[in-house]
């Protein structure tokens, strides 16, 4: 799901697309758009305390067969909610892998390709500093 949740929108549907026509389903909650509080932690152990908000999209749907789904993505974009729920429906079931080798590995590497760009990005700015020890002999 946090893969889902973190592709880019436009690449997730065009390869939700590209699988063919989507499952019948039925709404358990349509998407809706609403906010959050997001909450952090002074040095990962210090008290908690509200950050802020962020707005999110939520959906749950059920399959034709009885399989549910559900969904949580940030922003304000209903069909990447819609897809994620569908793709977490589907994974219930025989298309498992279909999904997963066809969606699911390919936005990993997509990713994976991305952060290592930016890696490599950053570390051509990296600069070493080092001393040299100067003493007396």
């Amino acid at each position: 799901m946090s893969l889902l949740a973190k592709a880019p929108p436009a690449r997730l549907a065009e390869l939700w697309e590209a699988r063919g026509a989507a499952p019948g389903f039925d709404w358990l909650r349509a998407p809706e758009v609403g906010g959050m509080m997001v909450r952090g932690r002074a040095g990962g152990t210090g008290a908690a305390f509200n950050l802020g908000e962020m707005t999110v999209t939520r959906c749950a749907l059920k399959l034709s067969d009885g399989r549910v789904g559900h969904a949580m993505v940030q922003g304000r974009d209903r069909r990447k909610a819609e897809i994620a729920a569908l793709v977490d429906a589907g994974m219930q079931g025989a298309e498992a892998e279909s999904l997963r080798a066809e969606l699911l590995a390919v936005l990993e590497a997509e990713m994976a390709a991305g952060k290592a760009a930016r890696a490599g990005k950053a570390a051509g700015t990296k600069v070493d500093f080092f001393t040299m020890v100067r003493g007396e002999d």
